[in-house]
């Protein structure tokens, strides 16, 4: 599965956010094609890295790319959001640190038969783990109209949502919706002409938006920002980078409300609810890629890295 190429966005600020040390435990919770997970191995020598992917492709691929580091790597097929079963599985109490690329990966993008592409047809899918339920087929031809406009707002920020749910429906009614150029026509047909002709292919936004339901990957982020500081060695750091504004929101309030301490009312005199910080930021502002990066890679351009350190 070599050919599950992908390039690492943020590599070396991921790198320096880490704070890697040679003896130190790290998890790579969204392993993907090991671009990172290959950079943090090669910087031990006693330490040990943990890579964690829903995708058996990746996880696979993960393998043959880390096999040169193969006594220091553990690879766990889970979803990041287990993150705390997981280490209870290995018998590992606390790490030195936890990186997440919350991006779907270029190969789950560019493999049409995945059902991720608006440009190949393809049976709808968008699994990211074959071994889940829910497909995106499910979604397209079994969620009420409410339901379907909800995520196609929120989830992919799209203005025409109701004129799509809308025609997701009509359609449905006469055939089921089974392949990915069968919704793109019906998205192109619910739109304006004036929408059509924007630089933006006008399925993207609700091909995210169905993705990141089929996968609940909201849900999971929410779930690892509770989960990931406790399991944090002081000195540990947990470093995210997210590309979409939503997931962006949950990581940069859950690494803010970790930050923060004391909740008690200004007008208090004194403290009273005993609340400490659990982790300082690195960084108050996200770290973006710079104009070398962006050229060399495009999808880098919505990445936003935030890292805090456990206290």
């Amino acid at each position: 599965m070599s050919e599950f190429h992908h390039i690492s966005v943020l590599l070396e600020e991921c790198l320096e956010g880490l704070n890697i040390r040679p003896d130190g435990i790290y998890v790579d919770g969204t392993l993907g094609g090991a671009g990172h997970s290959s950079q943090i191995a090669k910087r031990l020598t006693t330490g040990r890295l943990i890579g964690i992917d829903r995708d058996p492709v990746a996880l696979k691929a993960a393998g043959e790319r880390l096999a040169p580091y193969g006594d220091k790597v553990t690879l766990v097929h889970s979803n990041f959001c287990r993150i705390s079963e997981v280490l209870n599985e290995l018998n590992i109490d606390a790490v030195d640190g936890i990186l997440l690329d919350l991006g779907v990966s270029s190969p789950q993008l560019d493999d049409g038969s995945r059902g991720f592409s608006y440009m190949v047809d393809a049976p709808l899918d968008m699994r990211m783990n074959n071994g889940d339920a829910l497909t995106a087929e499910t979604i397209v031809n079994t969620w009420s109209y409410e339901q379907l406009r909800r995520i196609l707002f929120d989830y992919g920020e799209e203005r025409y949502a109701p004129q799509i749910a809308a025609a997701i429906c009509r359609r449905r009614e006469e055939n089921p919706i089974h392949t990915t150029l069968e919704l793109v026509d019906i998205i192109r047909s619910a739109m304006p002409a004036a929408a059509l002709r924007e630089k933006q292919h006008p399925a993207k936004r609700s091909f995210q938006a169905i993705r990141i339901a089929v996968n609940d990957e909201l849900g999971a982020v929410r779930e690892v920002m509770d989960a990931a500081i406790p399991r944090l060695n002081p000195g540990g750091r947990l470093a995210i980078i997210t590309f979409h504004s939503l997931e962006d929101r949950i990581v940069k309030n859950g690494m803010a409300e970790a930050a923060k301490g004391c909740t008690c009312p200004p007008s208090f005199p004194v403290c009273v609810c005993g609340k400490k910080p659990l982790v300082k930021l690195i960084s108050r502002k996200p770290i973006v890629a710079t104009e070398e990066e962006l050229e060399q890679n495009p999808r880098s351009r919505s990445a936003k890295l935030r890292v805090c350190e456990k206290l």
